[in-house]
C-alpha cells in the first residue's frame, strides 16, 4: 500500500467535495484528513502517471505563508520515503 501524505498550508481546508472526487478513482482505497494532514491511501502504483488535485478552502487570512510538504511512501516499507514541497495554490 502507498500512502501519499500532503499537509495542509497554514490557514486552509480540504474541501468535502475533494474528499468525495478522490475516494471516487478507482486507484484511491482511501482518503483521510487528521490534524491539517490529507492521507491518500493507494493500493498501488504502477508505470502510469497519476495526478491528483486537492481543493481546498482557505478559512483564515495568513501572511508569509509557508511551504507545505508532500510525502510518498510505502507502508510497509517506509524507508523509500519521497519528499516534496508546495507553496502555493491554483485557482
Amino acid at each position: 500500500m502507498v500512502i501519499i501524505e500532503v499537509s495542509l498550508l497554514s490557514g486552509f481546508v480540504m474541501t468535502s467535495r475533494s474528499r468525495m472526487v478522490l475516494e471516487n478513482r478507482t486507484i484511491v482505497k482511501k482518503a483521510e484528513v487528521k490534524a491539517n494532514v490529507v492521507y491518500i491511501y493507494l493500493e498501488k502504483l504502477n508505470d502510469e502517471s497519476q495526478t491528483f488535485i486537492l481543493q481546498l478552502e482557505q478559512v483564515i487570512q495568513v501572511k508569509n505563508l509557508k511551504p507545505a510538504s508532500i510525502k510518498i511512501y510505502d507502508y510497509y516499507q517506509p524507508g523509500g520515503l519521497q519528499i516534496s514541497s508546495y507553496s502555493g495554490v491554483g485557482s
